[in-house]
């Protein structure tokens, strides 16, 4: 049985104060849910607090990014030895907003996700087409590839260590959500893909959903028998809204 996993993903957003309450308030609010996994990914500057507030908790937590290297000149980059220092059980690769200004490739992408699993993080690989590819109707074609690129880097029991989410560019941050019956489509396909390749990994690796994930539709997306939670953005800075998707979550219970 694949347990929910609903990550919040705060981007660059937070500050000491604001992200004392919303830790707190997770704590909290989500005491009483717990038949579902949470993680919380912030900047790296934050990463003591997180781990501060959240050590001995049921809530986990990670960065947003990581560097292919262990250490460097490479300005502004950040080591998975440096995430592992902060007890950091998560990593985001690949989100949309690093492959478009970030300049990630497939091939880095695939790199940074095994070097996050020797490392002993588990990443959150993310995938998704944009908004032309998707009306071209070839998000099979890009989701795919995107895939391969980590299976050909690392094997296909190699993905056994992290967790992917098909997140839709034309999605994130926009309000318009993929409807649960694309999400569907969507994650089942994929989930075929590792199958044909690996069964045991395609039944226990969780997929999630990302994009405009909220209060009023976690349930709804979270009932679909492939979509094993959210990866959570905009949502995820306000407390009454997270806890309400981490409600939904552990409510799915199956």
């Amino acid at each position: 049985m694949r347990r929910k996993l609903v990550v919040a993903n705060r981007k660059m957003n937070g500050s000491l104060a604001s992200n004392k309450a919303f830790l707190e308030g997770l704590l909290a609010g989500t005491r009483d849910y717990q038949n579902a996994d949470y993680a919380v990914c912030v900047p790296h500057p934050y990463l003591f607090q997180a781990e501060a507030l959240l050590k001995g908790s049921a809530i986990a937590w990670g960065g947003q990014n990581m560097s292919r290297y262990e250490s460097g000149a490479y300005t502004g980059s950040v080591s998975p030895g440096m995430l592992t220092e902060f007890s950091c059980e998560y990593v985001i690769i690949g989100h949309s907003e690093r492959r478009q200004r970030g300049h990630d490739t497939d091939h880095s992408i695939g790199e940074r996700f095994e070097v996050a699993t020797k490392a002993g993080l588990k990443p959150i690989l993310c995938i998704g087409e944009t908004l032309d590819e998707y009306e071209d109707g070839i998000t099979d074609v890009v989701t795919i590839r995107q895939l391969n690129a980590v299976i050909n880097e690392i094997g296909v029991e190699g993905l056994a260590g992290g967790v992917v989410a098909y997140e839709p560019v034309w999605a994130i941050g926009t309000g318009k959500a993929a409807s649960p019956a694309h999400a569907q489509n969507i994650l089942s396909f994929l989930r075929g893909h590792i199958e044909m390749l690996n069964a045991d990994i395609a039944k226990n690796i969780r997929i999630l959903y990302g994009g405009s994930v909220n209060a009023g539709n976690a349930a709804e997306l979270f009932s679909m028998p492939d979509i094993d939670g959210g990866l959570v953005g905009s949502a995820s800075l306000n407390t009454a809204d997270f806890v309400a998707i981490c409600q939904a979550a552990s409510n799915d219970y199956r």
